[in-house]
């Protein structure tokens, strides 16, 4: 694995993912998904740039993965289990027994959308530094 490659294509990926996150969460889905209290602005941008380090490291080290449509699937996958593993264990730590499964499904449907999309585009730029 060519350590530049990932690094450029996972920062690429970060800034891809935290456009997505402020699009969908922040703009579109705002109502469905409420802020309470005030927004750390560095632990989010620290959240979307870990993401994109961690695709870009499974496609440029294990996976090869480097053309937009694989990246779109791989990610799509990686989004799904990503989402279900945030979810579940965010539902348990939950104060109340009640769980909005609507907002759930949400959540992880948001989460395969903007982890495929962060993929296809890690992936162009894995293509693009061979």
């Amino acid at each position: 694995m060519n350590a530049k490659n990932f690094l450029v294509s996972g920062v690429v990926g970060g800034i891809v993912n935290f456009l997505l996150g402020w699009l969908l969460y922040g703009i579109i889905f705002k109502d469905q998904f409420p802020v309470t209290g005030e927004m750390n602005m560095t632990m989010i941008v620290l959240g979307s740039l870990v993401g994109g380090l961690f695709v870009a490291y499974i496609f440029a080290k294990w996976a090869h993965i480097s053309t937009w449509k694989t990246g779109l699937q791989a990610g799509a996958v990686i989004g799904l289990f990503l989402g279900l593993y945030y979810d579940f264990y965010y539902n348990a730590m939950k104060a109340t027994a009640d769980i909005d499964w609507q907002n759930m499904g949400l959540d992880i449907v948001l989460t395969i959308v903007m982890t495929a999309l962060t993929g296809a585009v890690i992936a162009v730029m894995v293509d693009k530094m061979k």
